[in-house]
Formats: structure tokens, C-alpha cells, sequence
């Protein structure tokens, strides 16, 4: 994708400035400070729900409620593998780009810092934050297409990384997550497709699990969620903020782009920075005190278009690097289908026992192994290859089909040097742009 010599003049001509907060707003913040006063529609932490009513759980001084929360994500095995799963960019090894643990970190200090601003609970925002990603799969959302394509063809349900989220957090850890927490990881996927988000209504965990269940049931209902809380809400959009100019930053560290000057903005800006500052002022000055988060009709435009360029110039093999797409599709399928075999056949030397069912039971501290083994064998092995690791997946995949010539590995770091592995992936970064 070239533009001539005119759009670059208007691009350099036409620079979006960095945003500040309307003055009345930043006295009204001040002067609410000032007395301790909070949002009116903050969540409060004594409205707290949980499955269980277990003492434990009880709030304290050194450990409010969501605080409890946010220690009990950050404590989970899945929470580690965060660190090896693909962002946007697999099959390289590369530190100095995005990971989705530190996707998940961006999103929380943005979110944080949106709702202090507003009044709202921070400690319920972080919980929210850093749980919303636990169920991805490996490989990013390519990763979670081909999933649910094996699951959907094996039993009419769809896989979405949001709904299994909560089931990571709620049925397979079972750590008595609150349901505010779980409501916001379970809704912060759908986009944020209006200017306005207002709150939705759940309000108890029987229609939370309803939620889940229609999710599974039918693709469209993810499109109809809704967080309950304010908190959720700005999670939702800072998820979007997070990525938007991080996975530019992303692009260039890659050399898929040359430069950011095909991104087009009037408002918002190009660059990481700018989009973080510009979409937290704007959303601050048109919802402070009020019970949505909204932005300003052309800020808002901007964001779809910012949306929609990262979506033409960086997404379109999103997951993928160079003509991979179709190779690890495949590999989805076999993977599943070697492992559903095991599980039907109760090969107990499987990785699926050794590897999932057995360390399961001993994290999960409530699940016992033959209570688990009693589940849909499919959604055992979606609950299995949803907690893999892009590098896990790729071993376990050479493992079990060591003759297969659909083997592929990461480009390495020495790649450059002339010393790549003969199997090893070449990141094409043309392919990519034009996608």
C-alpha cells in the first residue's frame, strides 16, 4: 500500500495535537478530590457478589474485595502463559514486541488511569483487566478461529476467548472470582461498536451463566454484550486503546511497516502515545459524572477509522507470519483430532491426561480427575488447547506428528545471522501489508 507524494504532504500538513482535559472538567476533578468524592456510579467494593459464601473471601483493610480478586488472577498458571502467547505477530522470537501478558498490563494501566480520573473503582478495573485474556488461545485470534472451526464442526458450538475467559476463571481454577469481575471479562469482547456504552443488567450469576450459554450457542450474542459495571465499560474501550497504537509500535519494530504515514487521523493521532492521551481525554471530558462512557462524535469517527487501517494494513494475516495461515489451520485440526482420540480412547500416556487432566486437578484444587473426565470430551480438549502456549503448541504439535513436513518453527533470533533453522518460518513483511 503506497500513497503519492500529495498524501504525504497532507499527512505532514495536517498533525493531530495532544488533547487536554476541558478546564471545567479538570476543576471539577480537583475539587472532588479534594473531599474524597467519588462517582456516584462507582461500583462499591461492599456490593461485592461470589458463588460461595466462604470466610475467607470476606474483605479486609489489607485485602479489599476486588484486590482479592486481582491476587487470585495473578496467581493462576494461566495468568503465567500469558507470556508466550501471541499478540499479533507468531512463529518469531522477538522481546521487543508485544506479548499478550503484556497486552493485558497496558490495558490495566490505561483503564486505571481512566478510572481514577472518573471516580470508579480501580482495584475492580485491574481484576477485570488482567483475567480478560486468560482464555486465548495460542497464536492470538487466528488461534481462536480455527478452534472454534474444529469445536463447532464436532458439536455446534463456537469457541469465543471471552466466554472461556470465565470458564477459566470460574469453572476450571475455581478461585470464587466475584461476579462483577467475571461479568466485565466476559463483555469485554464485542467491540466498542457504539460512541455511547452503556451498562447492561446482569445481576446475578444465573444470568451470567445464561450469557455463557448463549454465547457457545450462537456467534451473534457476543455482539449484544453489555459490562454491568462502569468499570467494565472503560476496560472495554481500553482494551482497544491498548492495541490500536502499540500493534502500529508493534509493526514497525517488525519492519511490516516502514513508517506510520498510512495511517490516516484528524484527531486522535497515529502514534501509540498520541492515541493513548487523545481517547483518555476525550472519553474523561464526555463521561465524567455520568453513568456511560462516551467520546465525541469525531473522536469516535476517528477511532473507526483508526480501527478499520489497522485492520487493512496490519490484521489481515493477523496471528500469521508469511503464508502460514492455511499450515496452522491444519495443524488446529489434527492437533484436535489426534487428542479427542486419546481422551475417547482413555489412553492415560497422552499428553492430554499427563499434560492437562492431571495438572489441572492439582492447580485447580477442587477439580478431582474423574469428576473432570465426566465433561463433553470436547471441551476437554478445547479447555487443553486454549491454555497452550505458542511454543507449547509447536512442540506438542512436532511431538506427537514427528514425520509431519507441517511442522513449522519461529524464526529465531540468529535468523539474520544466516544460521536459520530449515524449517523455520520466513516473515514476509510485503505479504503482510497487503494481506
Amino acid at each position: 500500500m503506497e500513497f503519492g507524494t500529495n498524501d504525504q504532504r497532507k499527512r505532514e500538513l495536517i498533525r493531530p495535537q495532544y488533547l487536554e482535559l476541558d478546564s471545567e472538567v479538570a476543576s471539577q476533578i480537583q475539587a472532588d478530590r479534594a473531599c474524597n468524592r467519588l462517582s456516584p456510579y462507582r461500583f462499591d467494593d461492599a456490593c461485592v457478589l461470589r458463588r460461595e459464601d466462604n470466610p475467607h473471601d470476606v474483605a479486609t483493610l489489607t485485602r479489599p474485595a476486588f484486590s482479592r480478586d486481582i491476587e487470585k488472577i495473578i496467581n493462576m498458571p494461566a495468568y503465567n502463559r500469558y507470556a508466550d502467547k501471541t499478540q499479533v505477530f507468531s512463529f518469531v522470537e522477538n522481546d521487543d514486541i508485544s506479548r499478550r501478558g503484556l497486552h493485558v498490563q497496558l490495558v490495566s494501566r490505561i483503564a486505571r488511569n481512566i478510572g481514577a480520573l472518573l471516580g470508579l473503582n480501580t482495584d475492580l478495573i485491574e481484576a477485570i483487566a488482567l483475567g480478560h485474556d486468560l482464555g486465548h488461545t495460542p497464536f492470538g485470534h487466528a488461534g481462536e478461529r480455527f478452534l472454534s472451526k474444529s469445536y463447532h464442526a464436532r458439536t455446534g458450538r463456537y469457541f469465543n476467548h471471552n466466554v472461556h475467559s470465565v470458564r477459566v476463571l470460574d469453572q476450571l481454577y475455581r478461585r470464587n472470582i466475584s461476579l462483577q469481575t467475571l461479568d466485565g471479562v466476559l463483555c469485554h469482547n464485542g467491540e466498542f461498536a457504539q460512541q455511547t456504552l452503556n451498562m447492561g443488567n446482569t445481576r446475578d450469576f444465573e444470568t451470567l451463566d445464561a450469557l455463557v450459554d448463549a454465547c457457545n450457542n450462537d456467534e451473534l450474542t457476543i455482539k449484544t454484550l453489555r459490562p454491568s459495571t462502569l468499570e467494565g465499560c472503560v476496560v472495554r474501550v481500553s482494551d482497544m486503546i491498548a492495541y490500536l497504537g502499540k500493534d502500529r509500535q508493534d509493526a514497525l519494530q517488525m519492519g511490516v511497516l516502514p513508517s506510520l504515514d498510512m495511517f490516516d487521523s484528524s484527531v486522535i493521532g497515529i502514534d501509540n502515545a498520541q492515541i493513548i492521551n487523545n481517547l483518555t481525554v476525550d472519553i474523561v471530558n464526555n463521561s465524567y459524572g455520568k453513568d456511560h462512557i462516551s467520546m465525541s462524535r469525531e473522536v469516535y469517527d476517528d477511532l473507526v477509522l483508526a480501527k478499520r487501517q489497522n485492520y487493512e494494513i496490519i490484521y489481515n494475516r493477523e496471528g500469521m507470519v508469511g503464508d502460514t495461515s492455511n499450515v496452522v489451520e491444519e495443524m488446529f485440526e489434527r492437533l484436535y483430532d489426534k487428542l479427542l482420540a486419546d481422551l475417547m480412547a482413555g489412553d492415560d500416556s497422552s499428553p492430554v491426561y499427563l499434560h492437562h487432566v492431571e495438572r489441572l486437578s492439582r492447580s485447580s484444587r477442587t477439580i478431582e480427575p474423574e469428576q473432570y473426565l465426566q465433561t463433553d470430551p470436547n471441551q476437554i480438549i478445547v479447555d487443553y488447547m486454549a491454555s497452550m502456549t505458542d511454543s507449547y503448541f509447536m512442540a506438542l504439535y512436532e511431538y506427537l506428528f514427528p514425520q509431519d513436513q507441517l511442522a513449522i518453527f519461529a524464526r529465531d533470533y540468529c535468523s539474520d545471522l544466516g544460521m536459520k533453522h530449515p524449517n523455520a518460518v520466513s516473515y514476509c513483511p510485503q505479504d503482510s501489508i497487503e494481506g
